[in-house]
């Protein structure tokens, strides 16, 4: 069983009406980067929890996370009505193998992610380790609509202290705005559209593929970076890509 420990909302920044991001003070053990906690609220008599990755990194405080509301997520219309100093229970122990621990040495590494399945990323690409590792990194953000890319004022924060290594490509799938690309991120692998808007090859030699996010997303993706040779990572076969679902 998870041991419970309360935190306090800091911060509940409503970015739109289903988007928004919690700030909390909890003294939980020492996590890596990429990891996910759980976070609980007890409804109606019942406590209901749910993990989520976080987006601080393990030096930040206070920790923060980044939520959609699911039409039927009762956790998650929960959640964004809380304000600052609300308590919520969150575990003190952290959990996940989404982390570079888990990844193997290659020259570049892709981070793809939609939604808010951006979240590790940010708490991966806030340490020194990525930056210690790989050459270049490229950060992929996936949304349906502008109002839905957040974080960018970090992205433009990374790329200062990482001149021409960070590599940012947002995909915006329900609006034409200059700069992003209309689609879906597996059809652009296909294409050849991400690779070329970001001037950067793939190459099965070269490229390690962290992916995140809407389950649909990681599979296709999957497959398609499969047709063109890569593999996925295990640790007893180190192969190109490393995925996880977001729901």
């Amino acid at each position: 069983m998870p041991r419970w420990i309360q935190g306090t909302v800091v911060d509940n920044i409503h970015w739109t009406e289903s988007l928004f991001s919690l700030k909390i003070d909890a003294d939980v053990d020492s996590f890596t980067a990429g990891q996910f906690a759980s976070l609980a609220l007890d409804i109606d008599g019942e406590r209901v929890a749910r993990p989520y990755s976080y987006l601080s990194s393990p030096d930040q405080n206070p920790l923060e996370f980044f939520f959609y509301t699911a039409t039927d997520g009762v956790l998650s219309n929960a959640l964004v009505k809380l304000n600052a100093g609300d308590t919520i229970w969150i575990t003190q122990k952290s959990n996940g193998y989404f982390i570079l621990d888990e990844v193997p040495a290659f020259d570049d590494l892709w981070m793809l992610g939609t939604g808010t399945g951006v979240a590790p990323f940010f708490s991966i690409l806030n340490t020194d380790e990525p930056w210690q590792r790989f050459n270049r990194i490229v950060l992929v953000h996936a949304v349906r609509s502008l109002a839905d890319l957040r974080y960018q004022e970090m992205v433009s924060a990374l790329q200062q202290k990482y001149p021409e290594r960070l590599l940012f490509q947002a995909f915006i799938t329900r609006e034409e705005i200059p700069g992003t690309i209309k689609g879906r991120v597996p059809a652009a692998i296909k294409d050849g559209s991400l690779e070329q808007a970001v001037n950067l090859e793939l190459g099965v030699d070269k490229s390690h593929i962290m992916l995140c996010g809407n389950p649909d997303m990681v599979k296709d993706a999957v497959e398609v970076l499969k047709a063109r040779g890569f593999s996925k990572n295990r640790r007893r076969t180190p192969g190109n890509i490393t995925a996880e679902n977001y729901w």
